[in-house]
């Protein structure tokens, strides 16, 4: 049987702020990869959709909204396999080296400008994404030993680096793509995750023994086999049932969840499974809307939105960064305030209907500003940063929430599978996302985002009905 990464490493010196000097160099890894994927992201469908002449691929919204929503989805899917190859076959510190060098690679190819390396590229950052994303904060969890009281904190510093990188790199990767070139944007993604890679082996001392594997799996070359099988296999399948692809991943979807619900021990197990596959369900619709962000917001952003500040237009591409500000500034107040609640702190089902409230208020203001650009034009660019206010909000209400559900209903022995649920969800959400902004030149822009308001509004509604019979299935768990 495969050995599994070491659970956690030795005490170091408190040299980072007060805790280990690894989470430095973790912090500045997670850093420079957010930096060169929101970099990226900030630009991608501008870049699709922009006219040939300057530099553009020449798709129309359709096309692109749906390569970008496929993009996204796979990004979170591949999250799912990425944690499981860490765990038996590389260790999580090869892990992330390993998809460094892939995400760099494909921020790189990006660059060239040439259609067959535009799509290798997506390819590349899809799996090095996948392969990042679970595994490295699981190193930081390593960094401290069981019961160091050091560990919250250091995941808040950990995200601050997240936050960091999301906040900075449209302002730096979006002005290089629209103002000098779409190739120096994508080109300083890719200078980005290649600084986090010198730093993260230049500080891999400093990491102890987190994110080793002990030894070698004696069954690696028979893993590595069933692996390739089974991605040769879901290609084959996906490439034969392309036109229903749509319902192959809900199909696949619903399977992985029967299987989730057998795996459960007894009622209770069965039952908690089932509130996080509830959940789940609502977490995708929030997902399919708040991701609009990089795709029909973007481009509403771009087209429609009025960017001027003391006589000087800035990039539509800044306009992404309005989340990372607000989330930076409002997470401590949310912090405090549920612990201000105490008893009266709302259960989780309860956060989740909140948060997709305040998506569905955000998505009712870019209608209204949807319909007052129909009559008189472009509107202020302040009607975005209102609907990246209450997106913001609903972000904070259910994602961190959703992550902390996760681990305390799914057994012990499924942990990694639940949480695979809410990478899906995600991916999911993000493909729903991407037919929804297709829709952005040919469905009237006020009515398009006034049904997603009204989807989403209505699902939060449904959701605040459901909270009490959730929360008998969530069997004592607040």
């Amino acid at each position: 049987m495969a050995e599994t990464a070491i659970q956690a490493a030795p005490a170091q010196a408190t040299t980072f702020g007060g805790h280990p000097r690894g989470l430095q160099t973790l912090f500045f890894t997670e850093m420079w990869e957010r930096f060169g994927y929101y970099g990226m992201r900030a630009i991608l469908i501008l870049f699709m959709t922009a006219r040939t002449e300057i530099g553009g691929m020449g798709w129309d919204a359709k096309r692109a909204a749906t390569t970008y929503g496929l993009y996204t989805a796979g990004v979170y899917f591949t999250a799912i396999p990425g944690g499981w190859i860490a765990d038996r076959l590389l260790g999580l510190r090869r892990a992330v080296m390993v998809c460094g060098i892939l995400i760099a690679l494909g921020h790189y190819a990006l660059a060239l400008n040439i259609r067959p390396a535009f799509f290798g590229g997506l390819v590349l950052i899809v799996l090095g994404t996948g392969l990042l994303k679970p595994n490295i904060s699981s190193i930081v969890g390593q960094l401290y030993a069981p019961g160091d009281a050091r560990r919250d904190a250091g995941f808040s510093i950990f995200y601050m680096g997240i936050n960091t990188g999301a906040l900075i790199a449209p302002i730096i990767c979006g002005y290089l793509g629209q103002r000098v070139g779409w190739h120096w944007g994508f080109g300083a993604a890719g200078v980005g995750m290649t600084l986090g890679l010198v730093q993260y082996a230049l500080g891999g001392r400093y990491l102890g023994e987190a994110g080793k594997l002990e030894k070698p799996p004696a069954d690696a070359p028979a893993l590595w086999g069933k692996l390739a099988l089974m991605i040769a296999a879901g290609t084959a399948v996906l490439w034969l049932l392309w036109d229903y692809k749509d319902f192959v991943v809900i199909a696949g979807a619903a399977a992985f969840f029967v299987w989730l619900v057998r795996q459960g021990n007894d009622p209770v197990e069965r039952k908690r499974i089932g509130a996080l596959i509830v959940l789940f369900v609502f977490a995708t619709i929030f997902w399919s809307g708040f991701e609009q962000a990089g795709s029909s917001l973007n481009l509403f952003g771009e087209r429609l939105t009025r960017r001027t500040i003391f006589g000087w237009e800035f990039p539509a591409s800044w306009l992404q960064a309005v989340n990372s500000i607000f989330l930076v500034s409002l997470a401590p107040v949310f912090a405090w305030f549920w612990l201000r609640l105490g008893r009266r702190e709302p259960s989780s089902p309860a956060k989740f209907a909140i948060g997709l409230f305040n998506l569905g208020l955000g998505f009712l203001v870019v209608a209204i500003a949807a319909f007052i650009a129909s009559q008189n034009g472009p509107v202020s660019f302040w009607w975005l940063v209102a609907v990246y206010f209450f997106h913001t909000i609903g972000e904070l209400s259910l994602s961190p929430v959703g992550l902390s559900t996760v681990t305390k209903l799914a057994p012990t022995r499924l942990v990694g599978s639940m949480m695979g649920v809410w990478f899906l969800s995600l991916s999911l959400g993000n493909f729903v996302g991407g037919k929804v902004a297709g829709l952005f030149e040919t469905f009237p822009l006020p009515k398009l985002f006034g049904a997603v308001f009204l989807t989403t509004a209505t699902s939060a509604l449904i959701l605040a009905l459901l909270v009490k019979p959730i929360r008998r299935l969530m069997s004592g768990v607040h």
